[in-house]
């Protein structure tokens, strides 16, 4: 065997160890969403769904994944719309600025949440929004917006950019090129981006920590909350919805990746 062939051998081992690793956690809390006993046990002894019954009919829950779902879309469309907005800015500068205004826009995936919380707890008390959906929906666009602009910045490099000049040349104005030369070829880039930035406020934990209150919970707090004051499988039930809900996002994006791979 060559060592060149012994070195893929090796890298195919980490990955698929770093595979395991990376998918035990959601094979162990899987089944033990089913299980009958009062506790979280692997495996279970007894098969029962009351842990999802629990999960549906108990209003703190319904409230937290009510809570999430309208943080999650609010924050989704405030970053792609910032998002797109800055990524169709950067593609028409220098490489060089094009460079420094991606590195500035990436810093809030760079910078620890938690740095990001403790700043804008102290903004949003001083004016009053702590607490409400406002602040959250804000803190969760300043870290999803990232994810947007990555994906729209990669849509809109593979785009022919003399097709939109084109359109310009013939008399179109800037906004009607856009929207019917360069929208139709850059959309799955930007649906996928919102995709992300739904996952990433819809699971997002550390700000919310600092930025809900009591009415505006969301449900990673609400399950942070059933891990420390009452360990019962209804948090491993609400997990397992986690994980579906992820990989459908993460299906849905790969299927517009690939869209958009076609389209350019």
């Amino acid at each position: 065997m060559t060592s060149s062939r012994k070195l893929d051998h090796a890298v195919t081992l980490v990955v698929i160890l770093a595979m395991v690793m990376m998918i035990l956690p959601n094979v162990i809390i899987l089944p033990a969403s089913f299980g009958g006993e009062d506790y979280i046990i692997f495996p279970p002894r007894s098969f029962s769904t009351k842990w999802y019954h629990t999960f549906f009919e108990t209003p703190a829950w319904q409230s937290a994944t009510v809570n999430s779902l309208i943080v999650a879309v609010c924050s989704m469309i405030a970053a792609t719309i910032v998002g797109t907005l800055a990524a169709l800015g950067m593609v028409r500068l220098s490489q060089r600025s094009r460079g420094l205004m991606m590195s500035f826009f990436l810093l809030p995936t760079i910078v620890p949440t938690i740095i990001t919380g403790v700043a804008l707890y102290g903004l949003l008390a001083r004016t009053g929004l702590r607490g409400g959906v406002f602040g959250i929906v804000l803190g969760h666009t300043i870290i999803a917006t990232p994810f947007v602009i990555i994906n729209v910045v990669a849509a809109l490099q593979r785009m022919d950019m003399r097709l939109e000049h084109g359109a310009r040349s013939l008399g179109a104005s800037p906004l009607k090129a856009f929207y019917y030369v360069t929208l139709p070829i850059i959309w799955p880039g930007i649906a996928a981006g919102a995709a992300f930035a739904f996952l990433t406020s819809f699971s997002e934990l550390v700000l919310a920590l600092f930025l809900t209150s009591g009415a505006t919970t969301t449900l990673p707090v609400q399950m942070w909350s059933g891990i420390r004051f009452e360990i019962n499988p209804t948090v491993a039930a609400a997990s397992t919805l986690f994980v579906v809900v992820s990989c459908v996002m993460l299906l849905v994006v790969g299927l517009l990746r690939r869209k958009g791979e076609r389209t350019a």
